[in-house]
């Protein structure tokens, strides 16, 4: 099964893009099936058709779903979430405000890629798009921490384990209580679901990250930062998909300042996102809605190419530490020549400069307080090194 994943900053289109990518790929005889992970759902208004928490039909090879919160927390969380919610409200705390810290940040919206995990063991479909919610949490969730997950697991066998037998009876006289064994079996469970679907997602043969994004620089700022995270996590992006451009055809006067303010900003999407494929969108006439609407946003993206196949392979940057409180930034320079580069360097962005073109990274928070000791460049690579200050 193939996976596409759209994501990105909120309102840049992300659902009409994800509609219209599911529509071209069961057009050319894929089954596939259009998944909204965002709370806030507007998959059934793009497709213009009632969607639920199961697939529901919508055209030859297109099935659509909006997947439901509540179940996909009860499933993967529910028991955890009981046992937790009883500790704190034991210790006095409101129940309402128990349920609310109980979750692990981001697996509100992330949990719903657990069911790509799902949709893998059916073997139902060739295709799974994803409208997944406006924030990197949604892929954060898949990159816990090996030391948190330690630390969780060992905690877990501790109290369910043979010392259990010995803890539990003082946990009583105390007040409290300790997980059974079905609480210990879902946080394994989910765990590893969570692994399976991070490999998942990692594997650029397998799945697609695309940022969504319009050219306005406070969108673009922040769908570069959540580029660099999609970078330090190894998640594969193949495509940036810019949407809602103002046609040339437009010659009003009251959206000339607004074109070229665009066509100014497309420079500096190509300078952040390069050598990234970049696919364009243009603002229509009309309202997205509709497969009819759909189908012209789809011929606009990819004329007679493939949605589902991979566009882009590797990482253009990636960040490693060095194992003595450092960073090292990776910088792939296919071609580049060492005599014709410049760097330049703010708190939270690197800015390369290759003969006539740049290239703009945005830093991730813990490189800000760091230093560059130095900058090599070996093997078509730009390596900068961040040590603390």
């Amino acid at each position: 099964m193939r996976i596409i994943v759209h994501t990105g900053k909120g309102g840049t289109g992300k659902t009409s893009i994800s509609a219209a990518t599911a529509l071209r790929c069961a057009e050319m005889g894929y089954r596939t099936v259009v998944v909204s992970t965002d709370t806030a759902h507007s998959l059934a208004d793009a497709l213009d058709i009632k969607l639920g928490p199961e697939p529901v039909q919508v055209a030859d090879n297109l099935w659509g779903q909006e997947i439901d919160a509540h179940y996909t927390l009860d499933r993967y969380w529910g028991q955890v979430q009981d046992y937790l919610v009883r500790l704190l409200t034991q210790r006095g705390a409101d129940h309402i405000i128990a349920e609310e810290v109980t979750l692990l940040p981001g697996l509100e919206e992330g949990a719903h890629l657990l069911w790509i995990n799902h949709y893998l063991n059916l073997n139902q479909f060739d295709v799974m798009v994803v409208d997944a919610a406006p924030t990197a949490e949604t892929l954060r969730l898949l990159s816990l921490p090996d030391a948190t997950r330690w630390w969780i697991e060992k905690i877990i066998n501790l109290l369910t384990g043979r010392t259990a037998k010995v803890l539990r009876p003082l946990a009583r006289t105390v007040g409290a209580e300790l997980p059974d064994e079905e609480a210990a079996t879902a946080v394994r469970e989910l765990f590893d679901t969570l692994d399976k679907v991070r490999d998942l997602l990692s594997d650029p043969e397998t799945a697609s990250i695309r940022l969504v994004i319009n050219a306005e620089r406070m969108v673009i700022k922040e769908t570069q930062r959540t580029y660099t995270y999609m970078n330090l996590y190894g998640f594969p992006v193949d495509a940036v998909i810019c949407n809602r451009l103002i046609p040339a055809e437009v010659e009003d006067p009251y959206f000339a300042a607004w074109k070229a303010m665009q066509a100014e900003n497309m420079t500096l999407i190509e300078e952040a996102f390069s050598p990234l494929p970049l696919l364009k969108a243009p603002m229509f006439n009309l309202e997205i809605g509709g497969l009819e609407m759909l189908q012209r946003l789809a011929e606009t993206l990819y004329g007679d190419s493939d949605p589902a196949r991979q566009m882009f392979a590797g990482l253009t940057h990636r960040i490693e530490p060095d194992g003595n409180g450092g960073y090292r930034l990776l910088v792939a320079l296919p071609f580049a020549d060492r005599d014709d580069m410049d760097l330049y360097r703010s708190a939270d962005e690197i800015t390369l400069r290759v003969g006539p073109y740049r290239r703009n990274i945005v830093l991730p928070y813990a490189l800000w307080q760091l230093e560059i000791k130095d900058a090599t460049f070996k093997d078509n690579t730009l390596n900068i090194h961040f040590i603390p200050a």
